[in-house]
């Protein structure tokens, strides 16, 4: 089979060789059984052609040999296909927790990336290889399919207020990539391309260190957060008209109507665009929609800001710290994201 990588993109990626080997084996199977089945019936042609009826052979009524095999090996053959396939799609979608998330946005016709450092880029990536990344994707308009041949990863991004697709991948060589959406998604789908560069280590860090410097993803979160009000309701002293964000991030969170949600991207972004659809227990549904003033980046940098916040005592003790630090005179700078204040 490794011999037919000619016929296939570069393997730029860990799950490359296991696609293409089932990939491979399929068509392997394929042309055995053409074969088989075709030689089979030209043997069967000649060898039971017309002939007096003296010489035609006598009927057979039935096997039931024959007729269990021809059901009992596709079968086996079908379920062997079934575990290897879905062995490769449970890697491929089960997150290590270790990988670095790198932000997507489909938007007709381009894509653009955001890097939790802060750079942000339209039609072109950069990641390094050999580090494991996360892809978080969302489209601002229709359906797209965010594909990369030779990472051998194809993931459908569909609207909706919580339906952030994820799908991960490390890269395993350098080198510059095909970006392609595989959806079609309108008149200029076909121009929807870009390229990722996979980079070493070092010169992705030299890369990162040369951005515009307009703070990360969470600083801007951070800005954006009081820029709309929320830091009016949603008080870090739990004295708001809605829940205290800190350290919420993965955790489950009891609703009314006696059920619960897991905190995650897909919750924090439907609780900005349809707050109404679910409301944690103990609080009124008062916060507005905010579907229409927010782009998709921004309620991705929304969400990196909440995910930096730390668990709430956490949070109190760098407060502590802060007031500490005032009373003594210390001009020094704290690091991170801002912390949210009470009015």
């Amino acid at each position: 089979m490794l011999g037919m990588s000619w016929m296939l993109p570069d393997q730029a990626s860990t799950f490359a060789p296991d696609v293409d080997n089932l990939y491979l084996f399929l068509v392997g199977l394929t042309i055995f059984f053409t074969v088989l089945i075709s030689g089979a019936i030209l043997f069967f042609f000649i060898k039971y052609r017309r002939r007096s009826n003296a010489e035609a052979p006598h009927p057979i009524e039935g096997s039931i040999i024959l007729e269990s095999a021809w059901s009992i090996i596709p079968f086996i053959i079908c379920l062997f296909i079934f575990a290897w396939g879905a062995k490769i799609f449970l890697d491929e979608y089960t997150v290590p927790n270790d990988a670095v998330d790198v932000y997507v946005v489909g938007k007709q016709w381009m894509w653009k990336f955001q890097h939790p450092e802060g750079q942000r880029e339209i039609n072109e990536l950069h990641i390094p290889v050999g580090k494991k990344i996360r892809f978080v994707m969302a489209t601002e308009d229709v359906i797209h399919s965010f594909f990369i041949p030779a990472f051998r990863m194809k993931e459908d991004i569909v609207p909706g207020p919580n339906r952030y697709s994820t799908i991960w991948a490390e890269a395993t060589m350098t080198g510059t990539f095909h970006i392609f959406c595989s959806e079609y998604c309108g008149t200029g789908h076909s121009l929807m391309v870009g390229w990722v560069t996979v980079m070493s280590g070092k010169d992705y860090e030299t890369w990162l260190s040369g951005g515009a410097g307009q703070g990360t993803m969470a600083d801007r979160g951070a800005a954006l957060f009081s820029q709309f009000g929320c830091i009016t309701c949603h008080k870090s002293d739990a004295q708001g008209q809605c829940p205290r964000l800190e350290g919420i991030y993965g955790k489950s969170q009891a609703l009314e109507g006696g059920t619960s949600v897991i905190a995650d991207d897909n919750y924090i972004r439907e609780s900005v665009l349809s707050p109404l659809a679910k409301i944690v227990k103990g609080y009124k549904p008062v916060m507005p929609s905010f579907q229409g003033q927010v782009t998709e980046e921004q309620l991705q940098q929304l969400i990196a800001y909440i995910k930096s916040i730390g668990p709430p005592d956490e949070v109190d003790a760098k407060r502590s710290i802060a007031k500490d630090t005032t009373k003594n005179g210390s001009s020094g700078q704290k690091n991170g994201p801002p912390i949210m204040q009470s009015n």
